[in-house]
């Protein structure tokens, strides 16, 4: 095999990142970059969606149990049908593995993947199976419907609409600072016996997210259709930038409305005293909330929306993401992503 050699002006992956490998690579195909491919003709879209998950990079088998696994490979897939307004239908997966996996871990796996596909009413439908020489590899495409006038893109929001998110923010980064305390403890003395009491939420948040297709459902409810959205995969800051530079505008965030469960701060106080809540809210990632924007004359019918927090506001063409602290300082929003696993 041809040997291949270093290149003068090469650029690694890691300089561009995945969003904009993303679209470089398809920017001769016409593909718009979003949460979802949306086809179809007439008044109803499909949308399509594909997640994978790498073991190693995606998740550590030290702690995360099969099930979870495949609860959390189903989940991941269904936000972005949500983050599009859309309702998830079928899905399909696809695994390798190599021969470290037993046909028993593999039910277990399964198992995760049907109590996921059970709970928000979607079916499996198909997907494929193979090896690999090293750990496991698992693809799944999601398929949903929404209506076409209903299509919710990153590109919507307007000068003055409303930013909102679902639920809080940082606690799957905290349930995952949580876990890999304990791996590193072990590790040094596999004698050791993880304690994890009181730290119930920010694992679950972390271990088995929760796709927010009940937001989705309640904005419908409410006669309320967001003009812009997409999911908190990556950190809240890594979701503006999205949504604000596809839509061509800026935006201004508060610091003290950005949504922090209790005990995403006492992980954050626990690990660190330079670690603080809103870093793990803004770059922790992996939460799979819902960021949406919405016009102000919708006010009226969120304000009360169980779950939904009004955070900030969409600011004019040029200007930047920022967010303001309580001591009325403004520092300008960028993507990090700490989140690995």
């Amino acid at each position: 095999m041809e040997r291949l050699e270093y290149q003068e002006g090469r650029t690694e992956i890691s300089h561009l990142g995945r969003v904009a490998l993303i679209e470089r690579l398809t920017a001769d195909s016409g593909c718009q970059g979003d949460d979802c491919a949306v086809i179809g003709e007439g008044e109803q879209k499909t949308l399509v969606t594909t997640q994978t998950l790498v073991e190693g990079v995606d998740f550590d088998m030290m702690y995360t149990p099969l099930k979870h696994l495949g609860y959390k490979a189903v989940a991941v897939a269904l936000s972005n049908i949500a983050a599009m307004n859309g309702t998830p239908r079928q899905v399909l997966v696809s695994v390798a593995v190599s021969n470290r996996y037993s046909v028993e871990a593999l039910d277990e796996f399964y198992a995760g993947i049907h109590l996921c596909c059970q709970r928000y009413d979607t079916k499996l439908v198909g997907g494929d199976f193979g090896s690999t020489r090293a750990g496991m590899v698992v693809t799944v495409t999601a398929l949903g419907d929404v209506a076409a006038d209903h299509v919710v893109w990153r590109r919507g929001a307007h000068h003055n609409d409303l930013l909102c998110v679902s639920g809080d923010l940082g606690s799957a980064y905290a349930g995952l600072l949580v876990l890999e305390r304990e791996k590193v403890t072990y590790q040094a003395d596999p004698n050791f016996q993880p304690d994890l009491a009181g730290f119930d939420y920010v694992l679950e948040r972390f271990l088995k997210p929760e796709p927010r297709v009940d937001i989705v459902r309640e904005l419908a409810r409410r006669g309320v259709v967001p003009t812009a959205m997409t999911d908190v995969s990556e950190g809240l800051a890594d979701s503006l930038l999205h949504l604000t530079r596809a839509s061509g505008c800026g935006c201004e965030v508060y610091e003290d409305r950005i949504p922090i469960d209790y005990q995403t701060s006492r992980v954050c106080s626990e690990m660190s005293k330079n670690m603080l809540p809103v870093s793990c809210a803004l770059n922790g990632g992996k939460d799979y909330e819902l960021l949406f924007a919405v016009a102000q004359s919708d006010y009226e019918r969120i304000k009360e929306m169980e779950g939904v927090h009004i955070i900030g506001y969409v600011t004019e063409e040029g200007m930047p993401a920022v967010m303001v602290t309580p001591q009325n300082t403004t520092i300008e929003l960028k993507a990090q992503g700490f989140a690995r696993q």
